[in-house]
């Protein structure tokens, strides 16, 4: 167990798991959550990468259990209740018991098999996402019964939840749990254990009337889930919220609750920044770092398709569609399927079918700046700008944008020439009324990123751009890091205080760039160039991938460029970057600024020019001095 296993590079979870020795887990564990893993990882039915992640994570959490390190067993007679309890639980549609498939019975083995040492739940937050369609209403529903009338035998004042992005989503699940309780608890011993708590299901809410055990249904629409401890929490449908505050409320309610858990359900959506997206990426690279113990408390199963391109190989649709394995159902829901597919591509509207089918995030609009992917691709851990030539672009505040600037750093590494690019915002609040609102609002948590360095909340009283703040951040940045700017480019219509301030300071190569399609068209497919050809490469910043993902493409006759009509999305950041890449884009040609000899010296920094001068009696002068490496 002391091997390091890091998939985040290689992703070759089959190689990794084809090295170890798991025959005494194989020998010692035969419950349905443990053999379905074996399944996967032998390839014995059809999944996709995040799926194998997750057994991987199950097989190797097994063999480190009772180590230093790890506090969680592994309880199959926990698992094994659930179970039993779904064995008699009725379909709602027909009245009888369905019997679950193995991917189904593995849920409930990694919810309710996993415990922690005081023996409560350890997945106190999970993720089940499959496409539509397969059953995960079902699912859910049986898991709320079981926890609301079994786990909480012998408890009191206990809160559950049920919630959905609306009322009429949360109505269909709440439902369906209230017609399933209904029917467990009409006969057998469930009849006499609602007598003795004093079930009664109501419109909103099933109560114990003599233990206050109260099962509640909160829409996201109304939000009230402050003062709740909620012991059980499931949201349907959370990939259409868009920001975190309500989820929030719902953890930050449940932290001294024992046995918690709090389960979202949902496919893909269209709109691949909301939190459940981040969620997803998040838990996919706990599990790929196999050696790292912080978001041990966090399940991720994913059915998802691996790629786009399995749009057109039905026989890889089993990942995303697991219900595909149900006897006697294959050929219809094939056909159901191939005909949503087929329809949607003579309508022009493919994507739903990848998004909702598939369970894959994309982005939907044909005219997208990027894919989601070459977004996710340009991701790397760390970049040194230290003693680094930059390009600067400028994107100045227009009511309630975002400042931004963006610095892009041409490099190369292996004999491959590269463009790393970061940005820094100014984040004004004064339209929306409070830096929380602006938050809520852009669905971006400032106050956290700021304490990364992304961003900085604005000084100014009224929650204006700070002129003078983003003239000294700037040049104090450019300093502690020995940046060398060859080139800033900047909005002609928002000449401010700040490009004023430069002219009379800096001495940088300052350009107006008038924001028409003849001057950008060309830096904004070149951009866009580097992210396809993966030749581009960027931190890890919500700020950034945000405006990213919301880019938009205008066209005329001319040619192409990022729509600024669409100022709501927040591309400012977009701007910033394609006014930088202006002359960025020409670092490595012999015409570019960099290149220019006759700038030399207006490139040094003043420590380079005294070097200079004191070197010049050693030999180092005129021409032969350019190609020394100042910069």
């Amino acid at each position: 167990m002391n091997k390091k296993i890091d998939l985040t590079q290689s992703h070759d979870v089959l190689g990794e798991y084809s090295k170890l020795d798991f025959s005494k887990i194989k020998e010692k564990y035969t419950d349905p959550g443990t053999k379905y893993c074996f399944s996967v990882l032998d390839e014995e039915i059809v999944t996709g990468y995040l799926i194998k992640l997750a057994c991987f994570r199950h097989l190797r959490d097994l063999q480190r259990q009772n180590t230093a390190d790890f506090e969680y067993v592994y309880d199959i007679h926990e698992a094994e209740k659930l179970l039993k309890f779904a064995s008699i639980c009725p379909n709602v549609d027909t009245g009888e018991p369905t019997q679950l498939m193995e991917w189904q019975k593995f849920i409930f083995c990694m919810l309710f098999g996993w415990r922690n040492k005081e023996g409560g739940k350890r997945f106190s937050r999970a993720i089940v996402s499959v496409s539509r369609g397969q059953g995960k209403t079902y699912l859910m529903a049986i898991l709320m019964c079981y926890s609301y009338l079994i786990e909480s035998i012998g408890l009191g004042n206990q809160d559950y939840l049920v919630s959905s992005i609306n009322f009429k989503q949360t109505g269909k699940l709440f439902g369906y749990i209230r017609t399933m309780i209904k029917q467990v608890a009409s006969s057998g011993p469930f009849k006499k254990l609602a007598e003795e708590t004093g079930l009664s299901p109501q419109s909103e809410q099933i109560i114990e009337r003599k233990t206050n055990n109260i099962l509640r249904a909160i829409s996201f629409e109304s939000g009230q889930f402050d003062s709740f401890h909620f012991t059980t929490a499931i949201v349907d449908e959370v990939g259409e919220v868009k920001t975190r505050d309500k989820t929030s409320k719902i953890i930050s309610g449940q932290v001294k609750v024992p046995n918690r858990q709090f389960i979202q359900i949902s496919t893909s959506y269209p709109d691949p920044s909301v939190p459940f997206h981040e969620d997803q990426k998040m838990v996919q690279q706990a599990m790929e770092q196999d050696w790292n113990r912080d978001a041990d408390s966090y399940l991720g199963l994913i059915w998802a398709q691996d790629s786009l391109e399995e749009t057109f190989k039905e026989e890889t649709w089993p990942k995303s569609n697991p219900l595909l394995y149900l006897p006697g159902q294959k050929e219809t829901l094939m056909q159901g399927l191939t005909d949503k597919r087929d329809s949607d591509m003579l309508t022009g509207n493919i994507s739903d079918f990848q998004n909702k089918n598939l369970n894959l995030w994309l982005q939907e609009s044909t005219s997208s700046y990027l894919k989601l992917a070459d977004i996710e691709h340009a991701i790397i851990s760390d970049f040194n700008i230290n003693d680094r030539k930059v390009y600067i672009g400028y994107d100045y505040s227009m009511f309630s944008d975002n400042t931004a600037i963006a610095f892009v750093y041409p490099y190369e590494k292996n004999s491959k020439i590269y463009w790393h690019v970061e940005q820094h915002s100014f984040i004004p609040w004064q339209k929306a009324g409070s830096i929380e609102a602006k938050e809520k609002q852009d669905g971006i948590n400032y106050r956290e990123l700021a304490k990364k360095g992304f961003c900085t909340i604005t000084s100014h009283p009224q929650g204006l751009i700070n002129d003078d703040q983003v003239y000294h951040w700037l040049m104090e940045f450019v300093e502690d890091h020995g940046l060398s700017p060859i080139f800033f480019g900047y909005d002609a219509w928002g000449a401010t205080n700040v490009i004023k301030q430069l002219e009379l300071n800096s001495g940088w190569p300052l350009e107006a760039i008038r924001q028409r399609t003849s001057e950008l068209k060309d830096p904004t497919k070149f951009l866009q160039k580097l992210f396809v050809e993966q030749t581009v490469t960027r931190l890890d910043d919500k700020i950034m991938e945000k405006a990213l993902l919301n880019a938009q493409l205008t066209e005329d006759k001319i040619g192409i460029q990022v729509d600024k009509s669409k100022a709501t999305l927040k591309i400012d950041v977009v701007d910033a970057i394609i006014d930088a890449m202006y002359q960025a884009m020409y670092h490595f040609e012999d015409f570019g600024m960099a290149n220019d000899k006759s700038r030399q010296v207006e490139l040094m920094t003043e420590q380079q020019v005294l070097d200079w001068f004191n070197n010049e009696d050693s030999g180092l002068g005129g021409d032969d001095y350019y190609d020394q490496e100042f910069l």
